[in-house]
């Protein structure tokens, strides 16, 4: 990347990634603000950098647009990473995903055209993909129908994004994850399994029939590829990102016994899919990523258990997770 200190805004900066992401920007000398409205975002895991002249925090709402211009001011790069994540109850607040997924994508691309930002950087998911027919998934694989409002939100963020692409407003670079694990994970299987073990080791409820089989990605390979596309100037980049391997929830749940000690009797739901939306077989090609010399480093295995030690490290996440 080039010598020049950049003024880079963070949406969801205070969250899993986000945070993450603004410890890498910063360790390689630019200045961060980070937008974020705390709910689900902690200040715990920015507080290492309050004081210092390398970052901002601003706590706003970014369904006004007035606010999405006025945090944008200033700013040479966007990575928009502030979302609603919550696949799994999604249908229990329907709009939410609209208005925190789609809605607060579209105030940002506003703002990039008025104040003549061109650098946006995208959050998506593997979950567009659906129950893919194609494994590992391209980039280019022919969409299926959605599995869930979440997924559905995020490919008609893409869409706006290639809107504003195309007509050269700003050049965007989309990231397509699959689930991310490490420091400060506070959402996901790892997390509920982890939580439910603390509270009672002899027993865990999972949800499914623990065959889903999916690839997962160590926070900090997904930031590495992140930065890397900081002086991008394609007009529209879609990657995916992951690693060349799978586990199943069974597997996964092994690692994590095995990490805090313990033998549960396991109590499944049932049936292949553990909630409306839950894509039992995720995983993607990465082939386009790697070729621009990116590359994840750890193993699934050692991501699991990173968190796992993380949690039971931190935890404090799971009561403050909980409000």
């Amino acid at each position: 990347m080039g010598a020049t200190i950049k003024k880079i805004l963070i949406t969801g900066g205070a969250g899993f990634i986000g945070s993450n992401l603004a410890d890498a920007l910063i360790s390689v000398g630019h200045d961060v603000r980070i937008a974020d409205n705390f709910s689900t975002g902690f200040h715990k895991f920015i507080d290492q950098h309050k004081g210092t002249a390398a970052i901002e925090i601003v706590e706003t709402d970014l369904l006004d647009e007035q606010a999405c211009s006025q945090v944008l001011g200033g700013c040479d790069v966007v990575y928009h990473l502030a979302a609603n994540a919550d696949v799994r109850f999604g249908w229990q607040q329907p709009l939410r995903d609209t208005q925190q997924n789609l809605l607060v994508t579209q105030n940002l691309l506003e703002a990039c055209r008025k104040q003549g930002v061109r650098k946006f950087v995208f959050s998506s998911t593997g979950s567009v993909y659906g129950k893919a027919k194609q494994i590992p998934t391209p980039e280019d694989c022919a969409f299926p129908t959605q599995t869930s409002l979440y997924a559905a939100s995020k490919l008609a963020a893409e869409g706006l994004i290639n809107a504003y692409a195309e007509a050269d407003v700003v050049d965007a670079t989309i990231f397509r994850f699959v689930s991310i694990l490490g420091r400060r994970y506070t959402h996901g299987h790892v997390f509920d399994f982890v939580k439910q073990l603390l509270g009672d080791p002899k027993r865990l409820k999972v949800l499914g029939d623990g065959k889903q089989t999916k690839s997962y990605l160590h926070v900090d390979d997904c930031t590495s590829a992140l930065v890397r596309v900081l002086d991008g100037k394609s007009k529209l980049d879609i990657f995916n990102l992951g690693t060349n391997e799978t586990v199943t929830v069974n597997q996964s749940i092994n690692i994590i016994c095995k990490s805090l000690n313990c033998d549960p009797i396991i109590d499944y739901s049932g049936g292949s899919e553990g909630w409306i939306g839950d894509n039992p077989h995720i995983f993607l090609d990465t082939t386009s990523a790697r070729a621009t010399g990116w590359s994840s480093v750890r193993t699934i295995s050692e991501s699991i258990r990173e968190t796992v030690e993380w949690l039971v490290a931190n935890d404090w996440v799971f009561s403050l997770r909980d409000k």
